[in-house]
Order: structure tokens, then sequence, then C-alpha cells
């Protein structure tokens, strides 16, 4: 199939390599003229494991291009799918102007039959919206070409996504007409070989089946945290506590894991969302409230945690070991890590980073300050650091050099917000250990 895909970022980017990669023509459409030139060169703009070497590999096959030139682009496709940001708005609501921005462009160029496929994540309804705006362009041009609207929501996990996305557990699309719905089944058939499951239902319960799901994740990760602070309080073990709910096959082992908080760019969107699009219609999603507070209370309480340790002593330095919001990802939005250092910048406390792959993001994100080094080398950090601090579980923090830990900080103390060790282990290496929801 030939397919057109707007948007280069994170989803689209991935969605487009890899329709290419099932042989699929694919073309991605990006306004933005030096990041399409990068991408022509070959160059992602992002980090995902596996996705440089599909990017080359598709390019070089020409089933892969990218442009600015959106006319030819929208005509010469299939399918045209819609993968541009839904940044979050002051009052938490999904920004849709640039979906809707796609949606006219569409209308003012399209000169047959199109189906047009939102992949963005998108408040229930917005499949009307859209359609109401391509139709205004055809209108405004004096014609009656048929076109359908669909919703296919992504599922992917940053840092897991290529697999996601080649092999999913499940495809859903939400479609009206039968020719939607027969293209769209034609295009995911190679996709299915695994057992996959397509599931079709309407373009609204699509549309929230994706807001459903984050928000359902959000609410496990939350819930745990809310555990972890009572077993604290009642001298518990919650990594203890999470082996025994999480063999149990009705909650399973995914997501039940305690640590400073869920960032990203989906769950703290797409809950603060939903909890609006509630809001808009009358009902107060109180449980998803209790979410988005839980998970502000959990980091500021892991910052409120340090800053007590350390009250009546002198501090200069802290070490800092990541600072994406999950490993294998370069992704710091709404990360933990952010707030973390800015509490030590604020009291004009030097901070020293390491993480592999999001510094080039955190430095852009703090800009120049004096009290901010990152540093290329992991143990380099933690050089006459007072503490180490670890906000992100990368698979090099797991099993580390614990003698050149103790050798270069200047007191062997450990804030773990990712429950990586044992207490056990890390009292017989020697190091005053402090983690989420344990002894």
């Amino acid at each position: 199939m030939k397919i057109t895909v707007f948007g280069t970022g994170y989803v689209g980017l991935v969605t487009g390599v890899c329709f290419s990669d099932m042989g699929n023509t694919v073309t991605c459409v990006d306004i933005d003229e030096n990041k399409v030139k990068m991408l022509k060169d070959g160059i992602s703009p992002i980090y995902e494991p596996g996705l440089d070497a599909l990017l080359l590999s598709n390019i070089k096959a020409k089933r892969l291009f990218f442009t600015t030139d959106a006319a030819s682009s929208i005509n010469n496709a299939d399918l045209i799918f819609i993968a541009v940001g839904t940044p979050p708005q002051k009052d938490g609501s999904a920004d849709l102007q640039y979906v809707l921005k796609v949606a006219s462009t569409i209308g003012t160029h399209m000169n047959s039959y199109k189906l047009i496929v939102t992949k963005s994540t998108v408040p229930v309804g917005t499949f009307k919206k859209v359609k109401a705006e391509v139709q205004k362009q055809l209108t405004t041009r004096n014609l009656k070409t048929e076109f359908d609207v669909a919703s296919n929501p992504e599922f992917l996990r940053e840092g897991c996504a290529i697999e996601d996305c080649l092999k999913p557990n499940r495809i859903v699309i939400g479609v009206e007409s039968q020719k939607a719905q027969e293209i769209l089944q034609e295009l995911y058939e190679a996709f299915l070989k695994n057992g996959s499951l397509l599931i079709t239902m309407d373009p609204a319960s699509s549309e929230m089946t994706k807001y459903a799901a984050n928000a359902m994740l959000a609410t496990k990760i939350s819930l745990m945290n809310e555990f972890s602070r009572i077993c604290e309080k009642v001298d518990a073990d919650i990594e203890a506590v999470r082996k025994g709910i999480g063999s149990d096959h009705r909650i399973g082992p995914h997501f039940i894991y305690a640590g400073v908080g869920y960032g990203g760019s989906c769950f703290p969107k797409d809950v603060s969302a939903l909890v609006r699009i509630g809001q808009e219609n009358d009902e107060n999603l109180m449980i998803l409230n209790a979410v988005e507070e839980t998970n502000q209370l959990q980091r500021k309480r892991f910052i409120s945690q340090i800053n007590s340790y350390f009250k009546n002593t002198e501090i200069r330095t802290v070490a800092i070991w990541g600072v994406a919001f999950k490993p294998e990802t370069d992704d710091i939005r709404e990360a933990p890590a952010l707030d973390i250092i800015q509490n030590f910048l604020n009291q004009k406390i030097k901070v020293n980073v390491f993480d592999p792959v999001a510094a080039e993001n955190a430095k852009c994100y703090f800009n120049a300050n004096h009290f901010l080094e990152f540093n290329n080398d992991q143990y380099e950090a933690l050089k006459d650091a007072d503490c180490l601090i670890i906000p992100t579980e990368w698979k090099s923090f797991r099993e580390p050099d614990f003698d050149l830990m103790k050798k270069y900080l200047k007191k062997p103390i450990i804030f773990d917000g990712r429950n990586i060790y044992s207490p056990k282990s890390m009292k017989k290496h020697g190091f005053d250990y402090h983690s989420i929801g344990r002894k």
C-alpha cells in the first residue's frame, strides 16, 4: 500500500518505519525542514532501540521517504495517518490544533477517496472534528469526493516501540464503514501472523480505549506507591508485597513497581486529559484525580526525605544516575529526575548527572547552570558527592562496582527511587541505603 504519515515525532516515525519494513511505500510529512533533511540522511531525531537500523534499511530499499510537500503526499496515498502531537493545555485538555491543521490540509489537497486514520492520542469525539474539518475544505472547493475517518490508537512503549509495532499484542481500529474496515484489515494482515488480535469497534470507543488503557496502568502505579507509604509505616517490604500480589493472575506482575512516580509523554498527559473530559461531561473522576495527586506526592515525598536526611548536615554535591523518565529512551518529559535536580539547584547545591542517552535533552531543559554538570561516565559522576540518587533504573546501574562507588562517593549514601538493590546486600557492601516502601 501507499501510505502517508503526518508527523515524524515518536509515534509517527516509528509507525512509518514499521509500515515500510512490511513492504509498504511510506512517505512521512513534517513542516520542519531541518528534521526532514536529517531523516532523509538516515539520522533519527529520537533514541529508540532498533530504530536507526530500520530507518536506514528502508530508506535504502526506497520504501521510506520524508518530505515537507503535503499536497503530493496526500494525493499519492491510499491511506493517510495523522500522528502529530496533542500536547496538554493549561487546563489539562489535549491541544488538537495540529491534528485539525492536518485535517484541513488533507481537505485542501485531496482529489480522490482517502481513508484518514487518526493515530494521535485524542479526546473522544475527535474523529467527528477531523471529519468536519476535511468536509469544510472540500465544500469550499466545491468537491464531493468521498472519504472515511477512522481511529487507530497506538500502544507503543518507549524503549520497546519497534517490537510493539511489528509484533503487537492487539490492534484496535475504530471505523464507521465496511470499506474503511477492509482497508485497515488488509494493511494489518501482515502484523497478525503471530496471533495478534485485531479488535474492531466504533471510532469513539477506539479513542476511549487509548485513554482508558493509560489511565488503568497509571492507576496501578499510583496504587502501589500508596501501598509503599503504608509499608514504611508498618515495617513491611513493598517488594515482598509486589511479588505476593503479582503472582495473582487477576493482577499480574506488570506496572506494580513502587518508585518515585510515573512520567513520560503519555501517562501524565492522558490521565489529565481524561480528567478534563470527565469535567466537560459533568463527571468527577475521583479515582483519576487521586492518581494524579498520588503521583505528584510520591516524588515530593522522595525529595523531602532526602532534604530531611541532610537537614543538619552540610551538603555540597549530589550525584544523579538517570534523568530519562524510564530506561531505553531519551525522553525526559515529566521525568521525576527533573524535579529532583531542580530541588538541589534551588538550594545552590552542585549536581553531577549521568544518563546514557538523555543527557543532551536534559542540558537543553536546564540551559546553562554552573551548579549542574553532566558526566560521560557513571562513576565519574560520583566523585566527591555526598550521596547518590537513582531516579531511573538503567541496566548499567543494576550490578555496578560497589567498591568503586564507595571510593568515589564522599559518603556511601544511596537514595534509590526505583528499588534496584537489595537492602540486605547494600548493608553488606557498607552503604547507608534508602529505598521506597522497604525497611
